[in-house]
Parts: C-alpha cells; sequence; structure tokens
C-alpha cells in the first residue's frame, strides 16, 4: 500500500527511507528547556501525565553540550545499527521556549554534524510565535525539518482537565501560521484520556484528516511514576484502555486520516522503569503486529474512511 510495502498506514520510517535512500534514525537531545506549563508562566505542576523528565528518552547524558550529545547519539546509533543517517530531535519539553537568538543557536549545534539530514523540534503551539516559525520556515528551507505539536485532543474539556495550559484553537492557528510558511507538523494525541469515549477520539482523527496533517505520533494513555495521573491511577478513578481496545481504535483512528499523513509512533510508553500501567505497553512489536493484523483482517488501511474536506 504504501512505499511498495506491505505496510497498511504510511509509516514515517518508511517515508524517511523512500526520501533519503536508506534508513534514518533519530537522535534524541535535550536542549535545556522547561515548558509554560511547568515554569509558572502559565501554571505549575504541567500536564497531569507529564514525568519529570519531560519526556526525554535520556538516551543519553542531557548534561552534555547539545554538539556532544549529537555526537555521542550518533556514535552508538552508528556503532549498534551501522547508521549512516539521522535527524536530531530536540525531545525533552518545550524546543522553542526561548529567543530566537537562543533558538537559533540551538538549532544550528543540532545541525552540526554532516551525516545530520534533519531537524524534528518538539513543543507546544502556545510556544511560536511568527518571528519563530520564521527561523523554523528558513532551516526547513535547507534541511527536512518537522514541528511536532503536543496536541493531544480536540476537545478543550479534555484539554482543561489534564491540565494543558492551552485550547485547540490555540494548536489551529499555530498549525496555519507553521503551514503558511512550508513547514511540515507532526501532531501528538493520545488515546484513552479521561472522560473521552470513542466517538471523542475518533472526532479528533477526523479533524486532524480535514486539515490533512502531515504526521501524527499515536500514544496510549499510560500512567508513569510521580505525575499527577499516578495519583489518580492510585485512587481508581481512571481506566486505562487494555491492549485490545487500543489496537482497534489505532486502526479506527488511521482510518480517517488522509493517506498523506505520515505516522511517526503507534506506541509510546516512556522510559520502563517509570512505567505503572499498563504493563502490556511493553510489548511494543507484539502489539505493532497485532495493528498490521487487524488492518488485514479488516481489508482496510489508513484513509479508507477519509474524505477530502471542500
Amino acid at each position: 500500500m504504501f512505499y511498495n510495502t506491505d505496510k497498511k498506514y504510511n509509516q514515517f520510517s518508511q517515508y524517511l527511507k523512500d526520501k533519503f535512500g536508506s534508513k534514518v534514525y533519530k537522535v534524541t537531545i535535550d536542549a535545556g528547556f522547561s515548558c509554560p506549563n511547568r515554569d509558572g508562566k502559565i501554571s505549575y505542576g504541567g500536564c497531569i501525565f507529564c514525568d519529570a523528565g519531560g519526556s526525554f528518552s535520556q538516551a543519553h547524558d542531557s548534561s552534555l553540550p547539545i554538539v556532544e550529545q549529537l555526537n555521542e547519539g550518533i556514535k552508538n546509533l552508528s556503532t549498534r545499527f551501522g547508521a549512516k543517517k539521522f535527524i536530531s530531535y530536540l525531545q525533552a519539553y518545550s524546543n522553542t521556549y526561548a529567543d530566537v537568538e537562543t533558538l537559533e543557536n540551538v538549532y544550528k549545534s543540532a545541525l552540526s554534524h554532516p551525516d545530520v539530514v534533519g531537524l524534528s523540534i518538539g513543543t507546544r503551539p502556545d510556544c511560536v510565535d511568527g518571528e519563530k516559525l520564521d527561523l523554523i520556515g528558513e532551516i526547513s528551507k535547507q534541511h527536512h525539518t518537522w514541528l511536532e505539536f503536543g496536541l493531544q485532543s480536540i476537545h478543550n474539556k479534555t484539554l482543561s482537565l489534564i491540565n494543558r495550559g492551552h485550547d485547540y484553537e490555540c494548536f489551529e492557528k499555530a498549525f496555519f501560521a507553521a503551514k503558511k510558511r512550508g513547514i511540515n507538523v507532526c501532531a501528538h494525541v493520545i488515546l484513552g484520556l479521561p472522560g473521552e469515549t470513542k466517538e471523542d477520539m475518533l472526532l479528533t482523527a477526523k479533524k486532524l484528516g480535514e486539515l490533512e496533517i502531515d504526521g501524527v505520533k499515536i500514544h496510549q494513555l499510560c500512567v508513569l511514576a510521580d505525575t499527577q495521573l499516578e495519583k489518580l491511577y492510585n485512587q481508581g478513578t481512571l481506566k486505562l484502555l487494555e491492549e485490545d481496545e487500543y489496537i482497534e481504535l489505532c486502526c479506527d483512528f488511521m482510518e480517517y486520516l488522509s493517506p498523506k499523513t505520515t505516522i511517526h509512533r503507534l506506541t509510546g510508553n516512556g522510559l520502563i522503569k517509570n512505567l505503572i500501567a499498563p504493563r502490556w505497553l511493553q510489548k511494543k512489536f507484539e502489539v505493532l503486529n497485532r495493528i498490521d493484523r487487524t488492518f488485514d483482517m479488516r481489508k482496510s488501511h489508513q484513509g479508507s474512511k477519509f474524505t477530502k474536506a471542500n
């Protein structure tokens, strides 16, 4: 279905391989940024699901300078997998949460290695403005660049409940401003958020389909240690999706997306040592294989229910 593979969804890794001629690996980088939902600019405490690491994978020492993190990450991936091409992924916290001069220096450092073909910037839609997007737009003319916005849901009641600190309209404004400058945008969404029904989650899929967004990362709501979500879980007031439910929902979700949308992730479990629940998230490859088999059984694929907006 996609890139002459048997995949029934537009897998990001295959998209990159097709574009660059070989597998491209992400090098995660912690640039030392904070988040306005933690430092008091919006509120304290952050989103209820976010742990102290701000989603950083901790693949290496985050205290190192950016260039050293990059070089160490490339060395490790080259040794383990024979990797030759890389995307620098500014992952931890909000990587547009600084002045433009600081951001420019950070982005240049993250692109400093000759084998780096692109840049992926994880951030929030309320942490970009015209000047910052102009900078990222200029970088995207020379390097394969992604702006990754934490959306999680299109429903404002949900965003308020999880203490997101912005509404859906903020995301949409940032999305259109980025697209105006030719920037690839990836939205992070979480399935199984408190209070959301299946219909709520599929409305998020339909809206992203309507936007024909460039990329999506789909996460299962998981409980990490030392988060507000852990407190709800311990109180017995939080119901998490079972493995079967999540697999069906993933396929349902992708059916409403544009077939052009790249799928950057279908499971997200944080650090295993910090994972409280659900434990089935540790079976990453089994879950991915079951998603493939579910599409096969349905005789379906990403975009099978997609309707192009007028």
